[in-house]
């Protein structure tokens, strides 16, 4: 009777998006996308909210707060965005992201927290340049795949954690 119940509970904590894929997935294209909007390279920028990400990388609930926000686009280059500042560094400048590192934890209530860290200042001289930066991305499952479901950063001056669902909730009402 003992193995039945564990192999049963080992059934339950393996069932979820943590077991069948890999919850990192959606954000290492992110990532990769960001580390290469911040390389040395001169590459094209890469819109990590183009049509074709909002279609496969994240929730309905995330693409239809973002859609909303997007009828008040910043100011920028093509209109659209309705961000002046790049969402995962958390600002308008950066350097080559080092020292990047991922991190999930288990699946708990449907959703996994992949936590990324990383050196965005460090060829500057100031002095908090070596300072990382803290990017949590909340993962669900939807349609049998992992999918981002918001995008926390951490505000160093408050220790306050923002969530990219809650400011376009704010930038859809106009705020």
């Amino acid at each position: 009777m003992k193995t039945i119940a564990v192999v049963i509970a080992s059934l339950i904590a393996f069932s979820g998006i943590g077991h069948a894929a890999d919850v990192t997935a959606p954000v290492k294209e992110i990532m990769d996308a960001t580390k290469s909007n911040w390389a040395d390279n001169n590459s094209d920028w890469t819109d990590i909210f183009d049509a074709s990400r909002l279609d496969h990388l994240y929730s309905r609930d995330f693409v239809a707060r973002y859609q909303a926000a997007a009828q008040f686009p910043a100011v920028d280059d093509d209109g659209i965005s309705p961000f002046d500042y790049d969402v995962i560094v958390n600002g308008q400048d950066a350097c080559p992201l080092q020292d990047l590192t991922m991190a999930a934890t288990p699946v708990v209530n449907g959703t996994a927290e992949v936590t990324v860290r990383f050196q965005k200042s460090a060829c500057s001289d100031a002095p908090d340049a070596k300072d990382y930066t803290t990017v949590r991305f909340e993962v669900v499952e939807e349609d049998g795949k992992p999918v981002i479901d918001d995008i926390v950063t951490e505000n160093i001056e408050t220790q306050a954690r923002d969530s990219l669902k809650a400011t376009m909730a704010l930038i859809a009402k106009g705020q």
